[in-house]
């Protein structure tokens, strides 16, 4: 017997999200778990594209080094309850919008991000080639993320009470000490 209910079709993002290459962002093997971890949630969350938001939150919960530019105490911790209740309530607003950067789609590549999230994986690329490395680190991503005003990253950290400067200092030194 057939169904009276029509199969619906899966939407772009979400198939996109489900079957993407994780490293189709050219950050490399190191950070294909940070992108497989950010296209879940697009999934889960009905989401249009990677923000920088869901690229924050699965940095957040699989690198150490980021987790620790955020300094000790219970930053970390504020940081990830905000990212979390994005889903149910926090984020809403953003749903049905695209996180833009602004200018005009420059950045190949970066299939399923945000505009604005696929520049921030391009700066963080340019960060790893001046340090003189190719493998680009969560420390690169996250001084990418945080450095963009625009970024909806940015409005989380500042939720959490963290200057985005203060955590790209903090990288920076780290990177050169």
């Amino acid at each position: 017997m057939r169904s009276r209910i029509p199969r619906q079709q899966a939407q772009w993002p979400q198939t996109q999200a489900a079957r993407g290459a994780d490293d189709d962002a050219g950050l490399g093997a190191e950070l294909a778990e940070v992108v497989a971890g950010a296209r879940r949630r697009v999934v889960r969350g009905g989401d249009r594209h990677i923000d920088t938001a869901h690229l924050l939150h699965s940095l957040l919960e699989s690198d150490p080094e980021v987790r620790a530019a955020f300094g000790e105490g219970a930053t970390v911790a504020r940081l990830l309850g905000y990212l979390v209740q994005r889903s149910i309530g926090y984020g809403l607003r953003w749903q049905g919008s695209v996180e833009d950067s602004g200018g005009p789609p420059v950045v190949e590549g970066a299939t399923g991000f945000s505009p604005l999230a696929a520049v921030c994986v391009e700066r963080a690329r340019e960060r790893a080639a001046r340090r003189g490395d190719g493998a680009v680190r969560g420390t690169d991503l996250l001084a990418a993320l945080v450095a963009e005003p625009r970024a909806r990253a940015v409005e989380v950290v500042r939720r959490a009470g963290v200057e985005p400067g203060e955590v790209v200092r903090e990288v920076d030194a780290e990177a050169a000490g």
